[in-house]
């Protein structure tokens, strides 16, 4: 990857590389776009303030996402985050994915098929969300996921199989 193990070092490319993933995981979370981006920026500046050196680029990722996790789950618990209601954003954020120029039907179909799924998912608890997205999007095991929620690995684990019943269940009844 060529990237420097300190955080002073590379800053920008460290941002353009980390970023999504950041935002992706503060918005299974938050399911709200500007909180998200909020919540992207507090985890860069305190990765910027960090001024540590990692052991690995696995470690770096690992630091970005506890801190993204931590962060997600402070603003979600903000008295704002839950007089809130967040319930159109992550649709508009999937109806922009079928606002390309080359929408052909079978395109047009697989975008169903994903805001089904997607509200699927955003419509689960929070911590089952968190841990659907970091093992399936983020290709995180239980045990790197239990590292970075801070949980114990079995209850990631009961949590996955939980959230793939609820998914299921959900998802049975959407018939996709």
């Amino acid at each position: 990857m060529g990237l420097s193990l300190k955080t002073a070092d590379s800053f920008d490319e460290v941002m353009r590389l980390y970023t999504p993933t950041v935002y992706r995981i503060a918005f299974t979370r938050l399911k709200n776009a500007a909180d998200s981006e909020d919540v992207s920026q507090e985890v860069f500046l305190r990765y910027f303030k960090a001024n540590i050196t990692f052991q690995s680029e696995e470690h770096r990722k690992a630091w970005l996402i506890r801190c993204a996790v931590n962060c997600a789950n402070s603003a979600a618990g903000s008295a704002y985050a839950r007089h809130k209601d967040n319930s159109e954003d992550w649709e508009q954020l999937a109806d922009s994915e079928m606002l390309s120029d080359n929408v052909t039907e079978e395109n047009f179909e697989r975008g169903e098929r994903r805001k089904t799924v997607l509200g699927a998912v955003m419509s689960l608890p929070p911590k089952y969300r968190t841990v659907i997205y970091l093992f399936y999007f983020e290709d995180l095991q239980t045990d790197e996921i239990a590292k970075v929620t801070g949980l114990r690995g079995s209850t990631v684990r009961s949590q996955l199989s939980r959230a793939r019943e609820m998914l299921k269940k959900i998802l049975g009844e959407a018939e996709i």
